[in-house]
């Protein structure tokens, strides 16, 4: 991975010289499997959804075993431009713009489109240029969407990926900022209409930009982080110790945990949000949504609260998700344009 951009290479282990096999895919999920002579994986670029793959390491020719998006839908794809940005600290940061595509409308030549800034999950993840639908979903309807790899995110070397730590909610809410104050210092985007969106990690990352700061009109937060001692002592074993890497250890940060969680500062809020939470939810349990809906409602802000039964960590039946995606296109429309 180079910039947030991967490729297949080749590391020879008697040697240890790396050469590139093929750069015909830009975002891999990371299983892959050898057969005698085959590597399988599943892979994507910014055209051609995720598939799998099956390449032939001699003469290096590849078979796509399974359809991909891609047909139906390219005369709406919006391909994604690698953006370098300045951000706080005289540093920089980086992530994807996509500017809104249809082929069925067309906007008024004076006006800018509003923005979309989507803050990942991880947060030490990444976002990669792979086909996202539903990336597309908002480009296709007049949104530009920026995909931020704010600093920490992996794909960008190991001190980039370092540099979180200790300062989740500081760092990757300033680098969601500053790419969107980028865009419209460029022209390329109304920074009036600016919306931030994000699950798990990136809701936690949507609600401290919400509550900290003044530079988005209105927010919509998937099962996100709003309160970090809680977080700290209900998550899944897998994860329960994280946030001493990328907060403090806790009960020695107490302090600095109970600051930067958003749920306890509502009274700095000021704009509309949507919070979307899954009953099942093991990994960040409802009771922080609860909490945050609570403290909203005793302040008397505006927000919408949509919970889905049956469901966890992620949306997986189609009419959750599809009455999810609906709800936000209507809150945006409402709050937005």
């Amino acid at each position: 991975t180079r910039k947030g951009q991967q490729a297949l290479y080749h590391i020879s282990l008697e040697t240890g010289v790396v050469e590139l096999f093929s750069d015909n895919w830009t975002a891999f999920n990371g299983q892959m499997v050898i057969g005698v002579n085959e590597l399988y994986f599943m892979a994507a670029n910014p055209q051609a959804g995720e598939a799998v793959y099956q390449v032939n390491l001699q003469n290096k020719k590849a078979h796509q075993l399974t359809e991909g998006d891609k047909d139906q839908l390219e005369d709406f794809i919006s391909v994604p431009q690698h953006i370098e940005f300045p951000t706080s600290g005289n540093q920089k940061a980086y992530g994807y713009f996509y500017p809104p595509k249809s082929p069925e409308f067309e906007a008024p030549t004076d006006e800018k489109p509003p923005l979309i800034v989507m803050s990942h999950g991880g947060p030490t993840g990444m976002t990669d240029n792979g086909l996202n639908l539903t990336i597309q979903y908002w480009t296709s309807r007049g949104f530009a969407v920026a995909d931020v790899n704010y600093r920490g995110s992996t794909g960008y070397g190991r001190a980039y990926r370092d540099s979180l730590k200790g300062q989740w909610g500081i760092l990757d809410v300033d680098d969601c900022i500053a790419m969107g104050q980028h865009l419209a210092d460029e022209g390329l985007i109304d920074g009036t209409r600016m919306a931030i969106r994000g699950g798990s990690a990136g809701g936690y990352t949507t609600l401290c930009a919400l509550t900290f700061h003044d530079a988005f009109k209105a927010g919509m937060s998937r099962y996100g982080v709003a309160e970090l001692v809680s977080l700290s002592q209900d998550s899944h074993k897998f994860e329960i110790r994280y946030l001493d890497s990328v907060v403090g250890p806790y009960p020695e940060c107490a302090d600095l945990y109970h600051e930067r969680s958003p749920v306890n500062h509502t009274e700095l809020l000021s704009c509309p949000i949507l919070i979307l939470q899954g009953l099942e939810d093991k990994v960040v349990p409802p009771n922080q949504a609860e909490a945050m809906v609570k403290a909203l409602k005793e302040k008397g802000l505006p927000y919408e609260y949509i919970t889905f039964e049956g469901e966890g960590h992620g949306f997986r039946k189609p009419e959750p998700i599809i009455k999810a995606f609906t709800a936000e296109l209507e809150f945006y429309q409402k709050h937005l344009l």
